[in-house]
């Protein structure tokens, strides 16, 4: 009962979310990056992005709540999204439309997550219906939980490493080695966690992590098949007692690694560990849009991470503690304001011509040089300028 009516209202307040306006100075989106002044040099901030573009169902989307964006990284020619109506490959080049739905084999209409192997190409769809093997544009096979050793039909997320498949379910871990055909299933019973409800996943510098809802992060090391697990070392649910003492809380929602990083974000914070130790971010003491946190990624080649709220997008570089917050106003496009922190200071706001669809972002992902972000309200993208943050080790 409690997931199918967290669910409910996670749609209800990505569709009927309002955003607020502030007095501002008006930044066209022609207008260079260094009329913004009286702030210290740009290049240490994460990146200020004046222009974007939304695409929606007017443009021939199944439908506009975009959960999951994932960048062909080996084609480098299209971007894939998991969305209420099925999956969709969208044609950077010629603005192409493809979708998969139901009609065509998928196993359900609802695709919280995708994933593209670029060892062969072939793209996976975690739904609600379980999990969807899909190789040159077709659905190949359907994974449940009667057919497969899939440990559940509800499927939240899906990656690929190596020569197997994660999955994470409502009730625990799964790993597929589409070689053999073999299925690996990790629980409370083999895997150091009380919650079997796993609900995102990612991989990276040789290990895989898994946000386990109410479990904190469970660490899964490759070489040698052993578990770290990570939680809220204060057992409080209402506050965070002692700060920077680890996860901010259990309730996590997506684990991201880059460049040595660990970023765990949740419903009620941010935590980012650098192995030792870590960092709690909240949206009283520093940029961070909103404690309401969906998803995070990455950027490689920096320490800067993408946090998905539900009031907005928000960008922390580690680093120099300097944040960017894009807002649409009235909650969704395509006016917005871009607003630039220093900790918890905020030192100027703008307002854009062109922001993100809509001010409840569940996804981003990056190719080359632009940045792609699912929100309640259609696919949003932006060319990222050609300052890069600087990874700056240690502290």
């Amino acid at each position: 009962m409690k997931r199918t009516m967290m669910f409910g209202c996670l749609w209800l307040m990505g569709v009927c979310s309002i955003g607020w306006a502030v007095e501002v100075e008006v930044l066209p989106a022609s207008a260079p990056l260094g009329q913004l002044t009286g702030l210290a040099d740009l290049n240490q901030y994460p990146p200020v992005c004046l222009e974007w573009k939304t695409l929606t169902v007017k443009e021939g989307l199944p439908n506009d709540h975009i959960y999951w964006v994932e960048t062909d990284k080996l084609r480098k020619d299209r971007v894939w999204l998991g969305t209420d109506n099925g999956v969709v490959c969208y044609g950077i080049a010629d603005g192409s439309i493809e979708v998969i739905q139901p009609k065509d084999g998928l196993g359900h209409q609802a695709v919280m997550s995708v994933a593209v192997d670029h060892l062969t190409g072939d793209v996976w769809a975690a739904t609600f219906g379980g999990l969807s093997w899909i190789s040159g544009g077709k659905v190949r096979r359907n994974f449940d939980q009667f057919n497969s050793g899939l440990p559940n039909n509800v499927v939240y997320c899906v990656i690929t490493e190596g020569e197997t498949v994660w999955t994470a379910t409502t009730a625990g871990l799964g790993r597929y080695h589409y070689k053999t055909d073999e299925w690996e299933i990790f629980t409370s019973l083999n895997m150091p966690t009380d919650e079997n409800w796993c609900y995102n996943l990612c991989q990276g510098g040789g290990r895989v992590y898994v946000a386990a809802w109410g479990g904190g992060i469970i660490e899964y090391t490759l070489e040698t098949g052993r578990f770290q697990h990570y939680l809220d070392p204060d057992n409080e649910f209402e506050i965070d007692l002692f700060p920077h003492d680890g996860l901010v809380h259990n309730i996590t929602t997506s684990p991201a690694f880059h460049d040595g990083l660990l970023w765990a974000t949740t419903y009620f914070g941010m935590s980012v560990y650098n192995y030792r130790r870590w960092r709690g971010y909240f949206d009283h003491d520093s940029g961070l849009a909103s404690n309401f946190i969906n998803y995070a990624r990455a950027q490689p080649g920096t320490h800067n991470g993408w946090i998905c709220t539900d009031k907005g997008l928000s960008v922390l570089n580690y680093d120099t503690n300097r944040w960017v917050t894009y807002t649409p106003i009235d909650g969704h496009g395509p006016r917005g304001t871009v607003e630039l922190w220093e900790g918890g200071e905020r030192q100027k706001v703008f307002e854009t011509e062109s922001t993100i669809g809509h001010n409840f972002v569940l996804n981003v992902d990056f190719l080359d040089n632009t940045v792609w972000v699912g929100t309640s309200h259609g696919l949003s993208w932006a060319k990222l300028p050609q300052h890069i943050s600087p990874v700056i080790q240690g502290e």
